[in-house]
């Protein structure tokens, strides 16, 4: 029945008046509980409030996707869905997804784009976060290139070319036929992935169809017939079955070759080559493998289309323009060998970057620079952000030529012209050593990183060689090498000496100074406490090593005369003299108790004494040679924990 409301407008109810003034009391409505639309169902079930001008409608539709994503409030439509946008339901779920977007954290599958009925099968299946390589290739693929990836089994890469494959075919199609082609080299690894799909894709809604070894030719024949999405299946089967029936593969889009290296070893290149040449040109074609062996190039080549080369373990490598110095200096004397790097070592129109420990170091390193007239800037993430911006854009726009920071401030800082960086405090982790200096050495520019290593951090510089797996290289007296990239050297005692004093002036004429470095001092202590061990095989390889044989690093060696060297070696001499004799054989003579006893214990222990000596002359030279013998199987078994090909 349809009367008229207080305010000129009408409104449709069944068997009751409702004022819109007030006059009667309205039944409270319960918030958020909506009937589902019913697509035959009479005007008296709809709730929906008509203007008498025929203005809008309000519509809050509620599907079972809601009660997974969350609630969403009511939208106003100016009209019924048109022909651009079949459903109500439809603008809703990704009305859901964007604002769940906002929410997350960016680096997310949240973040990538995708439809909703392939994210709700991502959170169906429990995955928060992508891995490595579905983060790394997931953008790539959604771009429609071609994709060489390095990852292995375990890494996550059968999602990684799934989630793009289901958002790029969308909608299930009756007429094209199979849009998508997944080969692997083995019957366990393609039902694998036939279950995953189906685990994945659960809302998709694609039909897919297993082509397998040792299966009835007339069941694949079935599924092949009743036009599936997508043929997951080993090459030789698919072959037989595609010369069989005349399988047509000219609509496929998307094509991926697991596990590809594999596919080479088990002999299935010619079936591979067969199977292209059956596929249409305009294919998007993919291949996952854990190497890279010359004929798996070659296909690579032939096959694809200006690909992408994807792989994880490319962190640990290091640019071929980079060169790496490692300083042996006390703790003490790095703000010296800093300053003289600044001064001697660096060009005027080079950019630096030195990463400190903590903040305090920071702040004290960023006076004492500016104290010996060097303009720099300064960041940590404790700095005031108006302040970060300021700084950082100083060292951008090259208003001053060094950046002090800490690792975590580093993160968001991308100077493409970089050319130097300087570690004054060793960093504990490979990785973070890798993250620090690859800011260098990029576009084909060239770029050093420095290193200022205290005895304390030495274990740490044989933790990176391991995750390098490259060598440790020492200098070592009478040796003149070419190549002095990667060389662990020592510094110059007078160049620590000139510079020491001058920072020796400045403190006593600083309050500032003074209490900064003290400051600086205690944090550093904090900070020890909090520092990941090093490798035990390290520490031992630290403790057998003799620097008393350590040479002056090439980059100062060039300035020293042949005095100093001469000074060195005199220094090195008395800091290992060890007397032959004990306390109780100093001047003594045949005839006292002590040097008797001395000497008939000598006598006794001859062969023991022997075995300890030739055993330190062992390990002495292992260590010269890096090459520490005793921990030779363990060291082996380190590195390979280490370095990781996903």
């Amino acid at each position: 029945m349809r009367r008229p409301v207080g305010d000129g407008r009408v409104r449709w109810s069944v068997g009751r008046f409702e004022s819109e003034s007030g006059g009667m009391a309205q039944k409270k409505k319960r918030p958020n509980r909506h009937r589902k639309p019913q697509a035959h169902s009479q005007p008296h079930h709809r709730d929906v409030d008509v203007d008498s001008d025929g203005g809008e409608f309000q519509l809050a539709p509620v599907t079972e996707e809601d009660d997974d994503v969350g609630k969403h409030s009511t939208r106003f439509l100016p009209s019924f869905p048109s022909a651009d946008c079949p459903s109500d339901v439809e603008p809703d779920t990704r009305q859901m997804v964007r604002q769940q977007n906002k929410k997350r954290k960016s680096g997310g599958f949240q973040s990538m784009g995708l439809s909703f009925p392939v994210f709700k099968g991502i959170m169906k299946k429990g995955y928060k976060v992508p891995t490595p390589i579905q983060r790394k290739s997931i953008p790539v693929i959604l771009d429609g290139k071609d994709v060489v990836a390095m990852a292995r089994t375990g890494s996550g890469k059968t999602a990684a070319f799934l989630i793009p494959l289901f958002e790029k075919l969308k909608v299930r199609s009756a007429q094209t036929g199979a849009r998508a082609l997944i080969l692997t080299p083995t019957r366990e690894l393609a039902l694998q992935t036939m279950k995953f799909t189906k685990e994945l894709g659960k809302f998709a809604g694609f039909k897919t169809a297993l082509i397998l070894g040792g299966d009835k030719m007339e069941d694949q024949f079935e599924a092949l017939h009743e036009n599936p999405d997508i043929i997951i299946g080993t090459p030789g089967r698919l072959m037989h079955v595609a010369v069989e029936m005349n399988l047509k593969l000219h609509n496929v889009e998307y094509v991926v070759f697991d596990e590809a290296d594999r596919l080479f070893e088990m002999g299935f290149a010619e079936h591979l080559q067969e199977i292209i040449r059956r596929l249409p040109d305009s294919r998007q074609t993919l291949l996952f493998s854990a190497t890279l062996p010359k004929q798996l190039v070659e296909f690579a080549r032939a096959g694809l289309t200006e690909p992408v080369l994807i792989r994880l373990d490319v962190d640990t490598k290091l640019n071929d323009q980079l060169q790496l110095a490692f300083f042996h200096v006390r703790a003490d004397d790095k703000a010296a060998v800093l300053l003289h790097l600044l001064r001697n070592i660096m060009k005027p129109q080079e950019q630096t970057v030195i990463f400190a420990a903590t903040k305090h170091h920071v702040e004290y390193l960023k006076e004492l620079i500016t104290s010996q007239g060097i303009e720099c800037s300064h960041s940590y993430s404790a700095l005031d952000q108006t302040a970060r911006k300021i700084n950082i854009g100083k060292f951008v726009h090259r208003k001053c030529m060094v950046m002090i920071v800490t690792d975590i401030a580093a993160r968001g800082i991308d100077i493409p012209m970089l050319d130097n960086v300087i570690n004054y405090n060793f960093p504990s982790k490979a990785k973070l050593f890798l993250h620090r200096v690859g800011r260098v050495a990029r576009a084909g520019r060239s770029g050093t990183a420095y290193s200022l290593v205290a005895l304390d951090e030495i274990p740490y510089v044989y933790d990176l060689h391991l995750f390098l797996g490259r060598p440790l290289k020492f200098v070592r007296q009478d040796e003149n090498s070419d190549d002095t990239n990667g060389l662990y050297g020592r510094v110059p005692q007078n160049t620590i000496d000139d510079e020491e004093s001058l920072l020796l002036a400045d403190h006593n004429a600083s309050l500032d100074l003074q209490n900064l470095k003290r400051v600086s001092e205690n944090a550093y202590t904090q900070y020890l406490k909090s520092r990941p061990n090093p490798s035990p095989e390290s520490v031992k390889r630290v403790r057998d090593m003799d620097f008393s044989t350590l040479a002056v690093h090439p980059l100062f060696g060039i300035s020293i005369e042949d005095t100093e060297f001469q000074r060195l070696k005199i220094i090195n001499s008395i800091k290992n003299y060890k007397a032959k004799s004990t306390i109780f054989e100093v001047n003594s003579t045949s005839k006292t108790i002590a040097s008797e006893i001395m000497r008939v214990t000598r006598n006794k222990q001859k062969l023991v004494i022997n075995k300890f000596q030739r055993l330190k002359e062992e390990k002495r030279a292992a260590a010269s040679m890096n090459m520490p013998s005793p921990m030779l199987p363990s060291d082996q078994e380190s590195d390979e924990d280490n370095i990781e090909v996903k």
